[in-house]
């Protein structure tokens, strides 16, 4: 059964920073990219960063230092570390995993798979 399932989002003021984690279930994992998007309400989805099998990562441009995507094979988790968070920051954040890299690059293709969401908060 694919399963992914997010954690670690809540309420921050701003510049402080947060880490989300999302667990993926074994047969989800194998997926050439796993990442992040964001979207915020009235927004486009936004994605944030991706990550492929081989480590090799992808950032939206806006989001390049701030955020950071890692991942533990071992635990089967991918992680977003955030970083000086702003209030524009927030948003409902999500993990997804594809073959391809269109949901990451067009705001209207959604992924394969995605998970539910955490949300993040960031009050000035």
């Amino acid at each position: 059964q694919v399963r992914l399932e997010e954690s670690g989002g809540g309420s921050v003021q701003s510049g402080g920073s947060l880490r989300l984690s999302c667990v993926v279930s074994r047969d989800t994992y194998n997926y050439v990219y796993m990442g992040w998007y964001r979207q915020a309400p009235g927004k486009e989805r936004e994605g944030i960063a991706v990550m492929d099998k081989a480590g090799s990562t992808t950032y939206a441009t806006s989001m390049s230092g701030r955020f950071i995507i890692s991942r533990d094979d071992a635990k089967n988790t991918l992680y977003l570390q955030m970083n000086d968070l702003k209030p524009e920051d927030t948003a409902t954040y999500f993990c997804a995993a594809d073959s391809s890299l269109t949901w990451f690059h067009t705001p209207l293709a959604r992924p394969r798979f995605m998970g539910q969401g955490t949300q993040v908060t960031v009050s000035s």
